[in-house]
């Protein structure tokens, strides 16, 4: 008997461990190529002289510090209402530009006493909703959103980005300027503006 009993100890001696592996919850196993690894997403960026992340951010939270503080919103009587027009690409590189204005609207609607409209890109999309509500009889009627509500923007933001490239010898020096304005959707009137650029040089 005591020879079966030490047999039985033994048998679930071993099959411990397989059972506490077995329950561990392990994540997926990635495999790596070796060559690929995570990094800093602020960290500056400097691998070419092209529109990179660094130059998106530092543009993008400038111009954002720059319009929460001016008179049209420090000085307004209620929550002003922005719509933003995308910024145009006038350099001779593709860049994001929606990428630009995104951030800045980011930056303001954390800091507060911002709102923003439905934008000329998005209006299409709260239109169908609107109708869907309202025509598609899915919606009981004192949840549907009427027709006729949205609230109309008190100043359209809208810029532009350029660039200027200089080459000599193996050196390349490359300029870029966003500029943007707050117009007053009312009265026609440009109630701010302001620009950041940045400067980038290489040498082959």
């Amino acid at each position: 008997m005591t020879n079966i009993r030490n047999y039985k100890n033994a048998g679930l001696a071993l099959l411990v461990p397989f059972v506490l592996a077995a329950c561990q919850t392990t994540g997926p196993v990635v495999p790596s190529s070796g060559n690929v690894q995570y990094g800093d997403s602020k960290a500056v960026e400097t691998v070419t002289t092209d529109y990179g992340s660094t130059d998106l951010q530092t543009m993008a939270e400038a111009m954002a510090r720059s319009l929460s503080t001016s008179a049209p919103i420090t000085r307004a009587r209620r929550t002003p209402v922005l719509t933003v027009q995308e910024v145009k690409n006038k350099t001779g590189e593709y860049i994001d530009t929606r990428a630009i204005t995104d951030t800045i609207r980011s930056q303001l609607l954390k800091g507060g006493g911002i709102a923003f409209a439905t934008d000329e890109a998005g209006m299409q999309g709260q239109v169908d909703e609107l109708t869907r509500q309202n025509q598609s009889g899915l919606y009981k009627k004192s949840t549907t959103k009427k027709i006729g509500n949205m609230v109309g923007a008190d100043y359209r933001l809208e810029g532009s980005i350029i660039s200027i490239v200089k080459r000599a010898g193996d050196i390349k020096d490359v300029y870029y300027k966003l500029s943007l304005q707050l117009i007053n959707i009312e009265s026609g009137l440009i109630e701010w503006a302001d620009e950041k650029d940045i400067r980038k040089t290489a040498k082959r």
